[in-house]
C-alpha cells in the first residue's frame, strides 16, 4: 500500500512555502520603511486558507471507477496594506505594524514546521511498526 504524502501532510507543506514568501514581503516592507512613495504589501493568507477549506469537501470524478479530490496549489494575491497614517512622502510602511506581522508570521511558520515534523515522525513510526 502506497503512502500518500499529500494526504498525510495536508496543506502544511504548501502553507510553509506561502509563509516563507510572506516573510520576504514583510521584510521588504521593513527595509523600505524610509523609501519615499513605497507602499506596504502583504499576502492574503486568510483568503487562500478559506478557499482551500471550501474546496476540501468537493470531489471531482475523473473516471467512473474512482474519485479524486481536486488538486490545486495554494495561491495568494499580493495586496497593499491600508495604513492608519500615511507619511508625508507617501510611504505607507508602519514599522511597528510590519514588525508585529513579521513576528506573527514567524510563529505560524514554526508551528507549520513542528506539525510537519510530527507528521513525518508518525509516518516513520507507522513504517517501522512500533
Amino acid at each position: 500500500m502506497a503512502i500518500s504524502f499529500d494526504r498525510a501532510l495536508g496543506n502544511h507543506a504548501q502553507a510553509l512555502v506561502l509563509r516563507e514568501k510572506r516573510s520576504e514581503v514583510l521584510a521588504s516592507n521593513l527595509v523600505n520603511a524610509d523609501t519615499p512613495g513605497y507602499k506596504a504589501k502583504d499576502l492574503d493568507f486568510k483568503a487562500v486558507l478559506e478557499k482551500k477549506t471550501q474546496q476540501a469537501g468537493q470531489l471531482e470524478r475523473t473516471q467512473t471507477n474512482h474519485i479524486n479530490p481536486r488538486q490545486e496549489l495554494l495561491g495568494a494575491q499580493l495586496l497593499y496594506r491600508n495604513p492608519s497614517q500615511v507619511s508625508l512622502d507617501g510611504n505607507t510602511v508602519e514599522a511597528e505594524v510590519e514588525q508585529a506581522k513579521y513576528a506573527e508570521n514567524s510563529i505560524q511558520y514554526q508551528a507549520s514546521l513542528r506539525f510537519l515534523g510530527s507528521s513525518f515522525a508518525g509516518l516513520i513510526t507507522a513504517l517501522r511498526g512500533n
